[in-house]
């Protein structure tokens, strides 16, 4: 009883840490184009996990493709979580909407679960890039 309860409680405590602010890295991993159906941006990628009727998604993507439009090299790739649950899985995407900030090699450099803020992106991508 005593163990259920403290894996509960540490699931509880990861899902809290990852929601709604970028995070640190994802165990290194690396993206490539034909993982994500898109060539990578020059200096960086913002990766977006996405559902069909998710109202944050929209609002994500809108933050994204601003932020991708402000600095030169990075892109946007917003991939239908539905339609790539390999990926899903593989990645660990829980939540929609779900953002990895990859640097100009694919590796994973930040995540976030839910709507990120625009001023959390642009930290992200500092990090990515610099």
């Amino acid at each position: 009883m005593v163990a259920h309860r403290a894996a509960v409680s540490r699931r509880a405590r990861e899902r809290r840490r990852r929601e709604d602010r970028v995070h640190g890295q994802n165990g290194g991993r690396r993206l490539d184009a034909d993982r994500l159906g898109r060539e990578l941006g020059e200096r960086a990628t913002l990766v977006q996990f996405s559902t069909a009727f998710c109202a944050p998604c929209r609002a994500t993507r809108r933050v994204l493709d601003e932020v991708a439009g402000m600095v030169p090299g990075v892109v946007h790739v917003e991939i239908d979580a539905e339609k790539h649950l390999d990926l899903v899985r593989d990645l660990e995407v829980e939540s929609t909407p779900t953002v990895l900030v990859l640097d100009a090699s694919g590796r994973v450099v930040r995540r976030a679960a839910g709507q990120p803020r625009r001023v959390d992106v642009i930290a992200a991508l500092g990090e990515a890039v610099g």
